[in-house]
């Protein structure tokens, strides 16, 4: 089967690209080249900027017979919200939620006509309980459940499945900036964090590989915390 993780050269998306090669075809996406090409088992790769045109990455599902979909590529801003410009907004909701719509759209025709598909939206913690000063991020992933929800309905028919997993604090890159941007360090995070700890990025590589395995087909519309407990309370 045909896989395509966006944002895949580093995080919890390269850590997803890794653990799917073995079950399928693995395309990549993301904005490096450079890394893309280090990605070595990827059958094919696209370089995309999903805050801009994303036509070229629309033809490459087309082209490609995606039937796997992992809409895992997002952007965080930390900022109060008088003090964000529309430059921001356009980019994260372009990014985060705006361009995975459009991607599905591109992949569906295909999973409809083999009458099987697995969309895996990345969303985040975030969007299930709010975050000061991050209302965009929260709001867009937030966003994904909602969209989530009312896909699985809509192409249940046709055997597609389509679910978000919601990491709390993973050990990324991007988290770590984030936290640079915040007013918390990592020490204090974590002690909010129930199991006192951070999720890796193969955790949620690992439920995505079951959650588009035959095991998993009737588990859609769901979102799924994956957060150490940090939905749960403190």
């Amino acid at each position: 089967m045909n896989i395509l993780v966006t944002g895949a050269t580093r995080g919890i998306g390269r850590a997803i690209a890794d653990e799917l090669s073995s079950v399928g075809d693995v395309f990549v996406t993301g904005r490096n080249e450079d890394l893309l090409k280090n990605i070595s088992y990827a059958k094919d790769s696209c370089v995309c900027d999903l805050s801009a045109d994303i036509t070229p990455l629309i033809e490459f599902i087309s082209a490609n017979k995606i039937e796997v979909l992992v809409n895992n590529a997002g952007e965080y801003i930390y900022s109060p919200i008088d003090k964000i410009n529309s430059d921001d907004v356009s980019d994260i909701y372009n990014t985060n939620l705006i361009s995975p719509v459009k991607l599905i759209s591109a992949a569906v025709p295909y999973m409809k006509l083999k009458k099987h598909g697995r969309i895996v939206n990345i969303g985040s913690i975030s969007g299930v309980m709010g975050e000061a000063n991050a209302s965009l991020y929260s709001s867009t992933k937030a966003g994904l459940i909602g969209l989530t929800k009312a896909l699985a309905l809509e192409l249940a028919e046709f055997n597609i499945t389509v679910n978000t997993i919601n990491p709390g604090w993973v050990d990324t890159e991007l988290s770590m900036s984030s936290i640079e941007d915040s007013n918390f360090s990592r020490e204090e995070i974590v002690q909010c964090i129930p199991q006192r700890r951070f999720v890796e990025p193969k955790e949620v590589a690992a439920l995505v590989k079951y959650l588009i395995s035959d095991e998993a087909k009737g588990i859609t519309g769901q979102s799924i915390n994956l957060c150490a407990g940090l939905s749960v309370g403190i």
